[in-house]
């Protein structure tokens, strides 16, 4: 993206997504899901690569349950977490 601005914007909008999705204890699948959006797109919102529309904005924002005000808040990125998450272990399990 060419346009400092919106891409700073962007990734603000990036990283509320994720760190209340993350508070949520939702998956990018379940979110996805919950706003009716293509699991491919939510992820290209939460690193900040695409221009995401108001529409988009209010279905995550009600998915979420948060005010949309609050996905528009200035914030940073975290770095990026390579590969999968490591498996849950099951008690009683081996």
């Amino acid at each position: 993206m060419a346009d400092r601005p919106l891409a700073t914007f962007l990734r603000s909008i990036a990283a509320n997504v994720r760190r209340v999705r993350e508070r949520r204890g939702l998956t990018q699948e379940a979110l996805a899901e919950r706003a009716g959006q293509d699991l491919s797109y939510l992820q290209r919102v939460e690193r900040g690569a695409t221009n995401l529309s108001m529409r988009v904005l209010l279905a995550l924002a009600m998915a979420l349950d948060v005010p949309p005000s609050l996905l528009l808040r200035k914030a940073r990125l975290p770095p990026a977490k390579r590969g999968r998450p490591p498996k849950k272990k099951i008690a009683g399990k081996s």
